[in-house]
């Protein structure tokens, strides 16, 4: 069985994770650090929106696709993944524009996710209930 709507947010996310991963890349070389950061905020900023996506990004990935694979309704699982895919945009964008501080993107971006998680959590826990219960 495949995962198609699970896939195509899959491959969105990674496209963010490689500009993201780019922006990292940039800033290594600008100030010629391997590892760790400078006291730039641009630089610290660009490694946290990274870290911050693949801190969040493999769970909630993981469940929809498991969501998907277990008969949750398509509609569901695509509208909870664009609700995560422009969470974790809209959370990078505020993240390097706001340079590390508050920011509404931001803010919205990470609530978005949370919610995402949350919802897939409440889907799966559902579907498992529905089933089985």
């Amino acid at each position: 069985m495949i995962v198609p709507v699970t896939g195509v947010f899959a491959a969105v996310i990674g496209i963010l994770l490689l500009v993201l991963s780019v922006q990292v890349v940039k800033f290594r070389l600008k100030f010629k650090k391997g590892i760790g950061v400078t006291e730039d905020r641009d630089f610290q900023a660009a490694v946290r929106a990274h870290g911050n996506l693949v801190e969040y990004a493999p769970i909630a990935l993981i469940m929809l696709g498991i969501a998907e694979l277990n008969g949750v309704a398509t509609g569901l699982v695509y509208w909870t993944g664009m609700v995560l895919v422009v969470g974790r945009i809209l959370h990078a964008w505020g993240m390097l524009n706001g340079r590390g501080g508050t920011h509404w993107a931001r803010f919205l971006g990470i609530i978005m996710t949370w919610l995402a998680i949350l919802f897939t959590a409440v889907l799966l826990l559902w579907n498992v209930w529905k089933v089985y219960g």
